[in-house]
């Protein structure tokens, strides 16, 4: 749970907009209005401005049964498979950000995460299963579902030139 609060503090700090609605969905997947009391009045300075809050699927990369630190040529087809799965997750608009975690030594440790905007888990659950180190058995996944800025996938895929604009 440590790790989810820190990524939640950082993500959070990332994401601004300008209304207080949400739409969320249950674990089910049916779809169910609500407001997120997640407004901050801008009053003063000091104050972040007020930002509307969606849903994600985080998708936990854990290594799986056939991880090894070994790089075989093997271990490094997967590998660029697994990049080029990112890229393109990111270029069809269903990827938020993703990476990897450093300095895990456990055999089952949290290898890195994805953050997926899409509309269900089972959406979310195909994506990460058809990742080739998913199904080499390298990683294995667990997805949650995320509240967080509707405006996070913006500020993690803007372009260098788009920056501080």
């Amino acid at each position: 749970m440590n790790v989810i609060a820190v990524l939640f503090a950082l993500l959070l700090s990332a994401g601004s907009a300008s209304d207080d609605s949400a739409r969320t969905e249950t674990d089910q997947g049916s779809s169910v209005t609500s407001k997120i009391s997640a407004t901050v009045q801008a009053d003063s300075a000091s104050q972040p401005p007020a930002y509307e809050m969606k849903r994600y699927y985080m998708v936990f990369l854990r290594r799986g049964p056939n991880w090894t630190a070994e790089r075989t040529p093997e271990v490094e087809t997967i590998s660029s498979g697994h990049m080029a799965h990112i890229l393109q997750m990111e270029k069809d608009g269903k990827l938020a950000l993703a990476g990897p975690f450093l300095d895990q030594k456990a055999t089952d440790a949290l290898a890195g995460i994805f953050i997926l905007d899409v509309e269900t888990v089972e959406e979310a659950q195909a994506l990460a299963e058809s990742d080739p180190s998913v199904k080499a058995g390298r990683f294995s996944v667990e997805i949650i579902p995320w509240l967080g800025p509707s405006t996070l996938a913006d500020c993690f895929n803007q372009k260098p030139a788009e920056q501080g604009k």
